[in-house]
């Protein structure tokens, strides 16, 4: 039987301005799953971190934006046209090399920041137009009890509603990051590859890798 191909996908978040910095392994997809900016407030971060894009090798770039790209909430039409070398998603889907892909920066009100929705049924609104069939999930924030503590005697700061989605929908791949403490990949249920790929610890130093997951390229069946 031949072997079935694998497309590469490489993970990242949480760069605050330091990307630059980071080396990035190659691969089909990249994403990157929020906080990429420093101040949040000035186009030109937006601009370098798009020159930067510009330079990786990856023939598909997939962009959600965190609580700090306060221009992204702010002036989304501002913002959104200086990214010109990436697919940007806001509650949005897109598909690459088949894959079903949904991206949303939404995250439980956390400080006075960009993309704030309060829990239960404020944020249980943007979660339910996550699609059955998606494939790669990509949110800013974590689910609930999955890679969310910012150390390991902290509480859990995931998302629930997000949680209950995901467990229904069980995406084969969920990317996210916001709780930097929690960088990591497990496989928590069994179907779902969850990755927080925050690269910075929680000073804001960089101290991890981009995480790269090789998910089998297999259809879905579409589920109502």
């Amino acid at each position: 039987m031949a072997k079935t191909s694998a497309i590469r996908i490489v993970c990242i978040s949480d760069t605050h301005g330091q990307h630059r910095k980071l080396k990035v392994s190659a691969g089909d997809v990249l994403i990157h799953a929020g906080d990429f900016m420093l101040s949040g407030r000035r186009l030109e971060e937006i601009v370098d971190f798009d020159d930067w894009l510009e330079t990786l090798p990856h023939r598909h770039k997939i962009v959600v934006a965190g609580n700090h790209d306060l221009l992204f909430e702010a002036y989304p039409e501002l913002a959104q046209a200086r990214l010109k070398n990436a697919r940007y998603l806001e509650n949005a889907g897109a598909e690459v090399l088949g894959l079903r892909i949904w991206g949303s920066p939404i995250q439980p009100t956390f400080h006075n920041w960009a993309f704030n929705v309060d829990r239960g049924a404020a944020i249980r609104r943007y979660w339910k137009k996550i699609p059955a069939n998606t494939d790669v999930l990509i949110t800013h924030g974590p689910p609930f009890e999955t890679l969310d503590k910012a150390n390991i005697l902290g509480s859990h700061l995931g998302c629930e509603e997000l949680a209950k989605v995901v467990s229904k929908i069980k995406p084969r791949l969920h990317v996210f990051g916001h709780i930097h403490g929690g960088y990591g990949k497990e496989a928590a249920d069994g179907s779902t590859t969850f990755v927080n790929c925050a690269v910075v610890d929680e000073r804001y130093v960089l101290a991890h890798a981009p995480i790269v997951v090789d998910l089998p390229n297999s259809q879905r069946p579409f589920r109502t």
